[in-house]
């Protein structure tokens, strides 16, 4: 007769197998920050290209891996084919005339994305796609394109009014590939392949549970191009019976633009706020611009996604490495549900800078969470200099004091006595532990200039 503990536990592993990939969703502790696989998360990433997918299988392994290694859970991915690196693929197939087949697709573009899910998912990381990337279709990157009418066998310029070149920056909008919709110029021609084109990334990215949907790259076009494609893919994750996550990127760099309110003023749309641009700012700016964005949600808390964070030396913007570090590290404070350290040239990439602070930030994360911290109000610190250092705390229990180039501020506690640990955010690693006695101040001064976070806990 079978021994029915045997029985019980052959059953017990098959209902385990059996049990769907964890999926990414606002926290239920908190819902200004994420959760996957049933406890809150802090999303930190960073990556060297915006479309990892494109990448040969042993790049992209070791990328994922060296980021993995780092402490490491969050990159975005763009579902670009310009042709910047030479191994990119277009996502349709390419006919022997040398045109493409828009109803036919390229099976190496959508086995690389497939891959790269699959691997991400393996390794806990977290992927925030961009659906359409402005600057796939303008400049030197429209001519060779599949949709230009030039180079498909599926219609022609009269037929879809598009022009051959398109030799502006994107960001002055002049591209009709963005105002197919319906509610725009219902371009009837063109919209059913990008529908195809949708419902194919639909047909992989449904299937995994670590993706975020952002519509687009830092757009500055029509309100209702980002709408009809967050409601369509809403709806056809619907029919699949999966539940996902969504949000738009826009361009300004001014959060308080009113173009910012289409997503701060709609949760019924958007489930998450991205805010990259503010990556832009710096120091108080920066700090207190993040602030306001969380105030504007208090009353209908969602997480708050930076997943481009620029900042690296000699970039076109003149922001340095030292700005990127400080970006990602206010963020946190600021009570930011992600970050990533965008792409060089215009931020720090997967480089020794950012992977010592992303172990930073998994160091703070050990001894106090994020998410169970708030912005500490300016109050907090006194005797502070502009721009010497920004907190948080969990009320009353602990505080998080980071110094991006040395400093001594007072922080307001209760009585009693504490443990301060440092953590050299550009190491990577602890530093030392001293205790103090707190009677409604404490003294805290950074043990040399560089960045450094303090960790204030009560005993």
């Amino acid at each position: 007769m079978p021994n029915p503990s045997a029985i019980l536990i052959l059953l017990t592993g098959a209902a385990a197998l059996a049990q769907p990939p964890p999926r990414i969703r606002p926290s239920a502790a908190n819902p200004f920050y994420w959760e996957y696989g049933g406890r809150t998360v802090l999303l930190a990433g960073a990556s060297d290209d915006d479309n990892l997918f494109q990448w040969p299988d042993e790049e992209l392994a070791e990328h994922l891996n060296r980021l993995a290694g780092a402490g490491g859970n969050y990159v975005r991915n763009t579902m670009s084919d310009r042709r910047d690196r030479g191994w990119e693929e277009y996502p349709f197939l390419r006919l022997p005339s040398g045109k493409y087949d828009l109803n036919r697709w390229n099976p190496e573009y959508w086995r690389r994305f497939e891959r790269f899910l699959e691997w991400t998912e393996r390794r806990g990381i977290i992927v925030q796609i961009e659906v359409w990337d402005r600057f796939d279709y303008s400049t030197q990157h429209w001519p060779p394109h599949p949709y230009n009418p030039s180079n498909n066998v599926n219609y022609t310029h009269a037929e879809s009014g598009f022009a051959a070149e398109y030799p502006e920056h994107p960001g002055r909008n002049r591209q009709p590939f963005f105002f197919t919709t319906p509610r725009q110029r219902n371009n009837t021609v063109v919209l059913p392949y990008q529908q195809k084109f949708v419902e194919k990334m639909l047909s992989y990215a449904l299937r995994h549970g670590n993706v975020l949907y952002c519509m687009d790259n830092e757009t500055s076009g029509e309100e209702e191009w980002s709408r009809y494609w967050a409601q369509f893919i809403r709806e056809r994750a619907a029919r699949a019976g999966v539940q996902v996550w969504l949000t738009e990127m826009w361009d300004d760099w001014n959060l308080r633009a009113p173009r910012h309110r289409r997503t701060l003023d709609h949760p019924e749309l958007y489930d998450f706020v991205d805010m990259s641009q503010n990556n832009h700012n710096k120091g108080d700016d920066h700090w207190y611009n993040a602030l306001w964005v969380r105030g504007q949600l208090l009353g209908r808390p969602r997480p708050v996604n930076a997943v481009k964070t620029y900042g690296a030396d000699g970039n076109r913007f003149g922001h340095t490495d030292q700005d990127g570090v400080e970006r990602v590290i206010r963020h946190v404070l600021a009570g930011f549900a992600s970050v990533r350290f965008h792409r060089p040239p215009a931020g720090l990439g997967l480089s020794p800078k950012s992977e010592a602070v992303l172990r930073a930030l998994r160091l703070l994360e050990s001894l106090v969470k994020p998410w169970e911290m708030e912005p500490a109000p300016p109050a907090l610190l006194s005797s502070r200099e502009e721009a010497e250092a920004w907190a948080a705390h969990a009320p009353g229990r602990a505080w998080a004091v980071y110094f991006p180039a040395g400093g001594t501020v007072e922080l307001q506690t209760p009585p009693g006595r504490f443990s301060i640990r440092w953590i050299d955010a550009g190491a990577g690693r602890l530093g030392a532990e001293t205790e103090a006695e707190g009677r409604g101040w404490l003294e805290v001064s950074a043990p040399s200039r560089g960045n450094w976070i303090a960790v204030v806990r009560r005993r």
